[in-house]
């Protein structure tokens, strides 16, 4: 026990550095930029969200370790609670464009380096990559609040479009069924964020960057209506149709001991009549693995 319990704490006590680090670069930041209350409180508000979001999580999973991949993560939450401060900070005073777009480039090249580091160190896990969906939605959100102040409110589609397609799961139950892989659906992705970096750098005239941003906006509404209309057609073939609930099994509570059917008294056996053999009672689908859902798996 006293084992389990060192295990669960190093997970947790790397979660603690990673909030240490998001502390100082915010003091770094402050130092150079002179940061005002609101980025300050908003970069706070950030790094303790991120901190109990992700204890919590740890806790539940109890994993080993925290793993390499998830280290690499880690590193760009703490990025992306620098950007979010400068993004609030710029609501009072305009912060310094190369350092927006500095943070913001690292770590949207590391999103690429966690998943590689997960596979080739065998680390995948469901925690790492729902860690990862997140740090990319939030990024992307950030970004699009930062260029609608210069673009215009419509750029906000971007970045909530997810967090609305979350939201509409949980009233749909048909949106929550799982999705299958897609590359155009991870270029689509990648591109929002590109795209949004350059339209904040402020380097191209006011026409072409919405022209740039427009397409990625028309291309995020596609990825979404593609995905929405086949999971509404896979609902559709099910015998529930889509307005059937997720689960419309009786809930099992996991270990608890099976209820044997009722036998009723057995005669005596005789010569003419012999025992029929027992059936093997087949498996409650109900505690069989489930794919991750659409909402999971759904990036921004």
């Amino acid at each position: 026990m006293a084992l389990n319990n060192t295990y669960a704490r190093l997970p947790q006590q790397e979660t603690m550095v990673g909030a240490g680090a998001q502390l100082l670069l915010l003091v770094l930041l402050g130092t150079v930029i002179g940061m005002g209350p609101a980025g300050w409180l908003t970069g706070l508000a950030f790094g303790i969200a991120t901190w109990a979001v992700l204890t919590r999580a740890l806790r539940r999973t109890r994993p080993r370790s925290f793993g390499p991949a998830n280290r690499v993560t880690l590193g760009r939450a703490i990025l992306v609670g620098g950007v979010t401060a400068l993004v609030a900070d710029s609501f009072q005073s305009s912060p310094p464009v190369s350092l927006l777009v500095g943070l913001t480039a690292v770590a949207l090249i590391l999103d690429g380096v966690d998943g590689k580091v997960a596979r080739r160190t065998g680390t995948s896990s469901a925690l790492g990559a729902r860690f990862d969906m997140e740090v990319d939605a939030f990024l992307i959100l950030v970004l699009s609040v930062y260029v609608a102040m210069s673009l215009g409110p419509w750029v906000l589609l971007i970045g909530t479009m997810r967090y609305v397609f979350v939201a509409a799961a949980r009233v749909l139950p048909w949106l929550n069924a799982a999705l299958p892989p897609s590359m155009a659906r991870k270029t689509v992705a990648a591109l929002q964020g590109v795209v949004l970096l350059v339209a904040g750098a402020g380097v191209l005239p006011y026409a072409v960057t919405v022209a740039a941003v427009l397409p990625a906006l028309a291309s995020l509404v596609w990825s979404f209506g593609r995905d929405i209309l086949w999971l509404w057609h896979h609902a559709a073939l099910s015998p529930a149709g889509p307005s059937a609930r997720a689960e419309t099994r009786p809930r099992v509570l996991v270990g608890a001991p099976a209820t044997p059917p009722a036998v009723s008294p057995d005669p005596a056996p005789s010569a003419a009549a012999p025992r029929p053999t027992p059936s093997v009672r087949p498996a409650d689908p109900a505690v069989a693995p489930r794919p991750a859902s659409a909402a999971t798996r759904r990036a921004a």
